[in-house]
């Protein structure tokens, strides 16, 4: 019986603990209430970015409404994968390259300016000629993962707007 109370006011103690600390889960992102209802703008709303906005937005509780004056918006105006290289072998093919997923993206509040944002993702990705095909999967996973940081990021930087 004292074992199970002790255990108790451990994991009180630490709950305690951890939320006064200003601990929060991973993702969980508090979005202020002139966000709650927002419509999402992008030149391809079929695209990979913009379905993981919008399940992003779903996750924190963000209704998607048409647009219009009284609605803030999020707009992704442009998404771009762009590749430089960082190392050659010495038979001069490209060993190792940067790759740069860049997002641009604006947030428009009723009666007030637009606020242009941008993110940058980095990631090294290294080329070896005889595994192609292994290579391209990997380009396709680093991808998505770039994706769904910028993804991330985009929420965040919506948690962060100063909106009055």
């Amino acid at each position: 019986m004292l074992i199970k109370r002790l255990c108790f006011v451990m994991i009180a103690l630490s709950i305690m603990l951890s939320a006064g600390c200003g601990f929060k889960l991973q993702r969980s992102y508090s979005i202020p209430d002139e966000l709650k209802s927002l419509h999402l703008s992008s030149p391809d709303e079929y695209s990979e970015l913009s379905r993981l906005v919008r399940e992003r937005l779903r996750l924190s509780s963000v209704a998607l409404v048409e647009g219009g004056d009284d609605v803030a918006t999020l707009r992704i105006v442009k998404d771009s994968l762009d590749r430089s290289t960082l190392s050659l072998y010495p038979t001069g093919n490209v060993a190792e390259y940067e790759l740069t997923y860049h997002v641009t993206f604006a947030v428009k509040l009723p009666q007030q300016e637009i606020q242009p944002f941008t993110v940058d993702i980095h990631r090294d990705y290294l080329d070896d000629p005889r595994t192609a095909l292994a290579k391209s999967r990997e380009m396709e996973l680093l991808l998505k993962e770039m994706r769904i940081q910028a993804a991330d990021q985009m929420i965040q930087t919506l948690a962060s707007l100063e909106t009055k």
